[in-house]
């Protein structure tokens, strides 16, 4: 049987994200002139067909259609984001001058985020032909060894994603959900920490080699470097401290959203921080909304809601006799899970902002739709659960 549970608490979450694009959006809606229900409606309609679809893909049969929609998003996001640069501004929306999202029916998909639930499913399924599911006492050389087709194609991707659409979010994401669908595999801890470290060198790197990515360091770290500072020797504390020529106001302004917030709220379209003062709130800082409208009661019922989520997929592959199965669904918790914190950390001065949604609550068709071909699929995989 289908966990309902996890429909449901997805299904609900849904429900509460476009009553924030309806709360949140209201900024936006009196600059552009838009309907007051303009961003509500547009993402209701996509709530819709991401439920449907959800459900309609936990009814199929696994061992048929899994690999199938799988390997079909893998190839076919891969090859999207191959030729988008490609392709005329009438097919796809150029913003800072990459292309990530292909104009259809007077809405725009990014294909990143249908890659990604691919990209998942292609690890779990050449993970489960090359690797041992249980770990073995294997040389590191020999790892590397093993790892070395899967760094080729992460690579291409880095480039794809970091280089031609400028999101390097994407990017960390993809990276780290590799690394630990890799110990999960079956990888020592040895290699793991290699790896991550080897990913934290790479990140570096490209942090380094963008202006605009080494001015977020700096904003996010003029934003949290007092309170840090206070805790160091002064001679050190002035070494490292920073001064920047504009301030960053997203983060403060977010804070500020957090705090205004309190316990319960200041209630539903009451909050001031979407006034112009968090750009796009509805969108990166949705987590910011909530706090200021609902409060600290708000973001704990959605963040309960987030924790069954993932208990019910962890169940899922906890249950799961397929080792394809199994590493599906542990690489769509990690998605969801990592997606869901860099958002929370970034909004509250935690780590630099990646401009990542909140997969089901932020304003946004392509993330709504992808993540809901994922959760399809993890349903589609919990009809087929033993007993335990």
């Amino acid at each position: 049987m289908t966990d309902r549970a996890l429909f449901l608490s997805v299904s609900l979450l849904i429900t509460i994200g476009i009553v924030l694009s309806y709360s949140l959006s209201s900024y936006i809606v009196i600059l552009f002139d838009y309907s007051p229900f303009h961003f509500a409606i547009r993402q209701s309609i996509f709530a819709f067909f991401s439920i449907i679809i959800m459900w309609v893909i936990s009814r199929a049969e696994a061992d048929i259609w899994l690999h199938r929609i799988g390997l079909s998003l893998f190839i076919g996001g891969m090859l999207l984001m191959m030729i988008m640069p490609f392709l005329p501004t009438s097919l796809v929306s150029e913003v800072g001058g990459a292309k990530r999202w292909i104009k259809i029916a007077g809405f725009s998909l990014a294909p990143v985020e249908f890659f990604k639930v691919g990209f998942v499913y292609f690890l779990a399924w050449s993970f489960t032909r090359k690797m041992n599911i249980h770990h073995s006492d294997i040389r590191l050389r020999d790892e590397f060894a093993r790892f070395l087709p899967y760094a080729a194609i992460f690579i291409l991707i880095m480039f794809l994603i970091t280089i031609m659409q400028n999101d390097l979010g994407q990017v960390v994401v993809l990276g780290l959900t590799l690394a630990f669908m890799l110990f999960f595999a079956g990888s020592s801890f040895k290699f793991f920490l290699s790896l991550i470290s080897l990913a934290f060198a790479f990140f570096i790197f490209f942090i380094a080699t963008a202006e605009h990515r080494i001015i977020r360091i700096k904003s996010w770290w003029a934003s949290i470097q007092d309170f840090v500072l206070s805790l160091l020797p002064d001679s050190l504390a002035n070494a490292l401290r920073i001064s920047v020529s504009e301030e960053p106001y997203q983060i403060g302004h977010s804070l500020n959203a957090i705090h205004n917030g309190g316990f319960f709220g200041t209630g539903l379209a009451n909050g001031t921080f979407k006034l112009g003062f968090l750009s796009e709130v509805h969108t990166d800082f949705v987590l910011a909304g909530l706090a200021e409208e609902f409060g600290f009661v708000g973001v704990l019922f959605v963040t309960m809601i987030v924790i069954v989520i993932l208990q019910r997929i962890f169940k899922v592959a906890n249950r799961s006799d397929n080792p394809v199965y199994y590493l599906f669904s542990v690489g769509i918790v990690l998605l969801f899970a990592f997606a869901f914190l860099m958002n929370a950390y970034g909004i509250s001065g935690l780590t630099p902002i990646k401009g990542i949604s909140v997969p089901f609550l932020s304003y946004g068709g392509s993330s709504m739709l992808a993540a809901s071909i994922g959760m399809g699929m993890v349903l589609m995989i919990s009809k087929k659960m033993r007993a335990k």
